[in-house]
């Protein structure tokens, strides 16, 4: 199944961060596709934070959805983060955003990610690796999502 991830980090050195995480990605993904990193200021967060390094990952996946979310939510434990508060500061956070057409809305997962469709930090690196991905809910294109994301901020 072709899914789409979100990758950022706050805390520490981001770029290795990152790397770390895109490297160990192509252990679970086939044929991956990396976006470039784009530095982005803090949206929606309780404190002041600093900026954040943001990418996105495509690539084909094997694992059930709930077992992508567990090994995703390991590589970040893995990688220092803390989840004292939500929307916190951290050394590595990891979204899943598309798992193909699949919708999913339990508890614990939603699938596509509630928020991505506001968020430029997403759909902008998102769009350079994965134009033509669609959202299942809306129907549209990450392009599409971008332009519109674009022309309202």
């Amino acid at each position: 199944m072709l899914i789409a991830l979100s990758l950022g980090s706050n805390l520490g050195d981001r770029r290795a961060h990152l790397a770390r995480a895109v490297g160990e990605l192509s252990t679970i993904l086939a044929h991956p596709r990396v976006s470039s990193f784009i530095e982005t200021e803090p949206v929606d967060v309780p404190d002041e934070q600093p900026p954040y390094l943001n990418a996105a990952v495509v690539g084909e996946c094997q694992l059930p959805p709930r077992d992508l979310l567990a090994w995703l939510l390991a590589r970040e434990r893995d990688q220092g983060r803390e989840r004292v508060t939500p929307r916190a500061a951290r050394t590595l956070d990891l979204d899943l955003i598309l798992y193909g057409d699949l919708i999913v809305d339990e508890p614990g997962l939603v699938i596509p990610h509630p928020r991505f469709r506001e968020r430029r930090f997403v759909l902008e690196p998102l769009a350079e690796i994965a134009p033509a991905m669609k959202d299942p809910v809306t129907g549209k294109t990450v392009e599409e999502l971008f332009r519109e994301v674009r022309a309202s901020s």
